[in-house]
């Protein structure tokens, strides 16, 4: 029996049909919440260039590529609980194992902004 690699966004689907689309083809993402799922599953499948590319243009310079891919790799990836969805925000929270095999989870308000036909990560304010 072939083995369902449901997409680590949690929508219940297979990668290939869901984010993996999105980290293929950034302008399928056609909301903000389909772009901050497909950055969840970008941590989780290690995409690193696809992060740092939808930061959107304004921000993009103040990111360290490295240190979103040392983030990514050094944490194991869970699960992402969408809270609340807007067209502009979408708070979350990603349950992760850190370095030490502690369970973390990272509660975020982001927001993002369309820019032509493509939507960007602009800013996050994390919540405690």
């Amino acid at each position: 029996m072939e083995s369902v690699d449901l997409c680590p966004c949690g929508t219940g689907i297979t990668y290939a049909e869901c984010c993996q689309q999105v980290h293929r083809f950034h302008a399928k993402a056609n909301t903000a919440e389909a772009l901050m799922r497909a950055r969840y599953s970008a941590f989780v499948k290690k995409e690193i260039d696809f992060l740092y590319h939808t930061f959107h243009p304004s921000t993009r310079r103040f990111q360290n590529k490295q240190a979103i891919g040392q983030w990514a790799v050094e944490n194991k990836w869970m699960q992402l609980h969408i809270l609340k969805s807007t067209l502009h925000t979408v708070e979350f929270e990603a349950h992760y194992l850190d370095a030490q095999m502690q369970v973390q989870v990272h509660h975020e308000k982001s927001t993002f902004k369309k820019q032509g036909d493509l939507w960007y990560y602009v800013e996050g304010t994390v919540k405690y």
